[in-house]
């Protein structure tokens, strides 16, 4: 009930009021400009680079390991055994590494083309798009079948589908680079149906289903993972379930009256997990409101909504003493980061304090685990120019 109380007193306290002008291109120009000019001196790399030793898959399969799942001492060489929040260093990775790399230099020289108009920027976006959806001797297969696997009991689970989070931003820099024509509409097709059979997967194998139908941020990362890739292939049908989804079950079900979200705060890593399912769930909203049905003001008959959960989750960001439950087991230090989810928010509702808190965090990491679980990083990509 504390709780409930503070975020309600901090809804009412902060009534919408329209933000000062912010010029985001302005803003972040300087970091994008110097991130892209460096990403241009490194080659395309994908998964097809690092052959995996223990995935059953073949060398164009995405493969990773469970990070929570370890040797059991009691029977070494056996089934491994779970240790909730603590992330086996022994595991496969770089799949995920090269997925993230992809995901952090393409949508980068992407912003740097937007705000310049370089076309040597959009042009070097291009080539990882082609490495990774077109060649035949390099491109990922539009599935996840040995995502996250575990030694001794499965070669892929469905939460592995949460390993391409780091596609969704892809994805929008897909959207924003096409005037650029920097692929030949044969070629644009071409990755484009890349992205429809990979949401072929997410709605109809097993896995895919598993995954949507998970209560934590594995739900809510299946529905911004589909709606970002059905916008990208203009799927209306798959859009319009997206937002059934966002308002039925997400905010319906998964959200506390307080706005919190009781899932993530139960493990061993609350304050990551809650602003990791904001993160996701605020991203899910930019891609999916619309002028007749924005999810940034969608309400339940008892107030669960988008602008309950940041309210919620805000003032621990200002000032993260203030967390009332536990410390992470790993990484509490980390957090936040520079939370687009502030941002999005801050823009659509009107509340010009969540803004400018979120230009006073830290929007790179050279910390593995901070880049894998922090999936938005070039807003210019996401927002309007001035």
């Amino acid at each position: 009930m504390r709780l409930l109380a503070a975020a309600l007193a901090a809804v009412s306290a902060a009534p919408p009021a329209a933000p000062a002008r912010f010029d985001l291109w302005a803003f972040d120009r300087a970091r994008v400009l110097a991130a892209a000019d460096r990403y241009l001196r490194e080659e395309p790399r994908t998964i097809t680079a690092s052959p995996s030793p223990r995935g059953a898959g073949g060398p164009h399969d995405f493969h990773s390991e469970a990070d929570y799942w370890w040797p059991d001492p009691q029977n070494p060489g056996g089934p491994y055994v779970q240790r909730d929040g603590l992330t086996n260093p022994d595991n496969f990775v770089e799949h995920r590494r090269h997925l993230m790399r992809f995901s952090v230099q393409m949508p980068a020289l992407t912003a740097a083309w937007r705000l310049t108009g370089q076309r040597r920027y959009a042009e070097h976006a291009a080539r990882h798009l082609r490495a990774w959806f077109l060649d035949e001797a390099t491109s990922m297969a539009p599935h996840l079948r040995y995502a996250q696997s575990i030694q001794g009991r499965v070669t892929g689970r469905g939460i592995g589908i949460i390993d391409t989070i780091h596609l969704v931003e892809v994805a929008r820099a897909i959207e924003v680079l096409a005037p650029a024509a920097v692929l030949t509409r044969a070629e644009d097709g071409r990755v484009r149906r890349w992205f429809a059979d990979y949401l072929v997967f997410l709605t109809t194998h097993p896995y895919g289903i598993a995954e949507r139908d998970t209560t934590n941020n594995h739900a809510t990362c299946w529905v911004m993972q589909v709606a970002a890739f059905a916008r990208l292939t203009a799927d209306e049908e798959k859009l319009a379930f997206c937002r059934r989804r966002f308002k039925e079950v997400l905010v319906g079900r998964h959200m506390a009256p307080d706005g919190s979200f009781p899932r993530e705060m139960q493990r061993t890593k609350p304050y990551g997990y809650a602003l990791f399912n904001l993160e996701a769930l605020a991203t899910a909203a930019q891609l999916l409101s619309t002028p007749p049905e924005d999810l940034w003001r969608f309400e339940t008959g008892d107030g669960r909504g988008l602008r309950r959960a940041v309210a919620f989750l805000f003032p621990y960001v200002r000032d993260k003493r203030a967390w009332p439950l536990p410390r992470d087991v790993m990484y509490h230090d980390e957090w936040p980061m520079r939370q687009a989810s502030l941002l999005f928010a801050g823009l659509a509702l009107g509340q010009t304090e969540y803004v400018e808190q979120w230009k006073t965090l830290p929007a790179d990491s050279t910390v593995e685990e901070v880049v894998r679980n922090f999936f938005v990083r070039q807003p210019v990509l996401w927002v309007l120019p001035p």
